[in-house]
């Protein structure tokens, strides 16, 4: 039986379950990429979650109707100017975008790794691209982990730029600023 998912608004209620996923997406789906001693960093820190994309109310949670666990997945866009990042990260910019002007952010897409390779990334992508353009946007911009950038290439967006983000343990985290065009 196929499995199907539900995607619904992230509410602050879901914080707790929502960092449990993403750091075993973390810890499990970019182990290749990068190395324990920049994930242990960067979990908390850099990869972890903006509350402020649930407090816009762009942040969204798929639920899987059958199977375990039911939190499969989640992710976001943003008017806001911070392209990447979670709260402990210390580099918001809360002012907002103007989507004649500005690409919409693409931010912090994650899998549980139960459910990895299953289509459901690419499923909160094209959820969060919806909802940025319903907003206006017709450019979207991401910082995305090594990880992501295979899925994110094929679906159109292009690598502009390699960052280095740095990391609580002096270590710095590899992301690529990735963008696409409407």
């Amino acid at each position: 039986m196929p499995v199907e998912f539900l995607l619904r608004t992230a509410m602050v209620a879901d914080i707790p379950a929502l960092n449990e996923l993403i750091e075993a997406s973390v810890r499990q789906l970019q182990k290749d990429d990068y190395t324990p001693e920049q994930i242990d960093a960067a979990v908390g820190h850099t990869l972890s979650l903006d509350t402020q994309l649930i407090a816009d109310k762009t942040y969204f949670i798929a639920e899987a109707t059958s199977g375990q666990p039911r939190l499969a997945g989640c992710g976001g866009w943003s008017n806001r100017k911070t392209l990447c990042g979670g709260d402990g990260a210390g580099n918001r910019e809360m002012s907002l975008l103007n989507p004649a002007t500005d690409a919409a952010k693409i931010r912090a897409i994650y899998v549980h790794p139960a459910w990895a390779r299953r289509g459901l990334g690419s499923l909160i992508l094209k959820h969060c691209e919806t909802a940025a353009a319903n907003a206006g946007f017709r450019r979207f911009e991401m910082g995305s982990t090594l990880t992501g950038v295979p899925l994110y290439s094929l679906k159109g967006y292009r690598e502009c730029e390699n960052m280095e983000l740095p990391l609580p343990n002096g270590a710095s985290l590899p992301v690529v600023r990735m963008v696409k065009d409407l």
